[in-house]
């Protein structure tokens, strides 16, 4: 272990342990004799993996209702969510290249047992809810494309382990070509679409302004916190921390300073294009939605049916389909890899990729099946948007400790975040928390 490491290593309670994701740790390369954007493109790749978490299916659902309801109104959450996240994750490879380790180690590491084992299941509950969602939403996009029912697409869904399988064997670069890939698959089909719907740009700008009544009115709150938890994902913060650890980026000081330098722009550069994808979202409903008097759209299904006759165009659906198809599959692997952070990390247990991805589809497949089954459309817009609360409830329990650990000379070293960092940081945790506290206060009180 290098010097710098080991004076860091007091500051835990257990000594640093093999790294997850062993297979792809420091794999790819970092040239120090290449030019600066040399170095730069050998970084860019993680910040895209966790940019997919912050568009998935869920994302979607929240969007739409908020977009169809509330017009650009919620443009602002969307916005303030993402500068949140690009705080957040800057944190997360500050963390990684620090310390060594991902969030679910320094929890396991820093806390006791008692503490730890709680951390570590509600990680996974957080897991399962964004398996809900990819689920539902790569269903729907079977569904809408190809005509497959949902029941079916539902169980379709499981057969998506082997893409993971291929891609991982291949190299940790090839799964960030198809992420990125995908993406701009995405990002096309919504410049379309967008250019289809014609918003207005002057409501969009006003829209990114915050308003009182996002926090006054109950139903607007319950949508502003399911584009949060949408957008600021727990299992993004493990992911992050672990997939930043793929670059081997040395060990010396000045190379960790220069690497957390690339990866936080990797993270903000690929967090601004989400931002884009989500922003876009919220606009089409807007524009093609809440501009006809639709305002209860929250439902995939409808919205793709209503684009063909709102829009004036037969291919807008098909587009739709296409970017809600790739925002499941993206973030199949995705989720695919912070299930197995999560679980080493926490539990030094490691499973196949397989073996673990089926479990947790397993889990996720077995609610989705029922709602679809039972309550069709209508039910799986709710549970969509129902994941993404969830998520937003779990989310205080990643960022805290994140936080607690990035703020921390002892286990930082000279990589400890700046005083600024850490107050803005801990300004965001208790903004999620309080938000979070006011949302069971109100579903209590009805």
């Amino acid at each position: 272990m290098d010097v710098l490491g080991s004076k860091q290593e007091s500051g835990w309670r257990n000594k640093r342990g093999e790294a997850s994701l062993s297979d792809v740790h420091r794999s790819i390369d970092i040239s120090q004799s290449g030019s600066r954007w040399r170095r730069l493109a050998a970084f860019a790749g993680p910040g895209y993996l966790v940019a997919v978490g912050y568009m998935d299916p869920g994302n979607w659902a929240t969007s739409l209702a908020g977009g169809s309801k509330f017009g650009y109104a919620l443009l602002a959450v969307a916005l303030l969510s993402n500068l949140m996240a690009i705080v957040l994750q800057s944190l997360c490879a500050r963390l990684a290249i620090a310390s060594g380790r991902d969030l679910a180690q320094a929890c396991r590491d820093a806390f006791p047992k008692w503490v730890s084992i709680p951390l570590w299941a509600l990680a996974e509950i957080a897991i399962i809810a964004t398996d809900i969602a990819e689920v539902i939403g790569t269903a729907i996009g079977l569904n809408l494309i190809f005509g497959i029912p949902l029941e079916l697409g539902v169980l379709i869904t499981a057969l998506d382990v082997f893409i993971i399988l291929y891609l991982q064997k291949m190299g940790f670069r090839w799964v960030e070509a198809f992420i990125i890939t995908l993406l701009g698959v995405i990002a096309v089909c919504f410049a379309i679409q967008i250019f289809l719907a014609d918003p207005q740009w002057g409501g969009v700008i006003r829209g990114f302004f915050p308003t009182t009544e996002i926090v006054t009115n109950p139903e607007m709150l319950y949508l502003a916190l399911g584009i949060l938890g949408a957008t600021v994902m727990p299992h993004n913060l493990y992911l992050h921390s672990g997939i930043v650890q793929t670059r081997n980026y040395g060990h010396t000081l000045p190379e960790k300073k220069q690497a957390l330098t690339y990866a936080t722009i990797d993270s903000t550069v690929a967090l601004c294009f989400a931002l884009l994808i989500n922003a876009s979202i919220l606009i089409l409903a807007a524009a093609a939605f809440n501009g006809t008097g639709r305002t209860e759209v929250a439902e995939l299904g409808e919205a793709h049916s209503l684009l063909a006759p709102l829009l004036g165009l037969a291919i807008a659906p098909t587009l739709f389909g296409i970017a809600l198809l790739c925002c499941g599959l993206n973030s199949t692997v995705t989720a695919t890899l912070a299930g197995q952070i999560v679980m080493e990390g926490f539990l030094k247990m490691k499973l196949q990729p397989w073996i673990r991805r089926l479990i947790t589809r397993a889990i996720a497949i077995i609610p989705a099946a029922f709602v679809t089954i039972w309550y069709g459309d209508a039910g799986t817009a709710e549970l969509l948007i129902l994941t993404q609360v969830v998520l937003s409830l779990q989310l205080s329990f990643a960022v805290f400790p994140l936080v607690m650990f990035t703020a921390s000379k002892a286990k930082m070293g000279e990589l400890v975040a700046p005083i600024w960092l850490s107050g803005i940081a801990w300004l965001i945790a208790v903004v999620i928390a309080g938000l979070n506290v006011k949302l069971l206060v109100d579903f209590v009180w009805g």
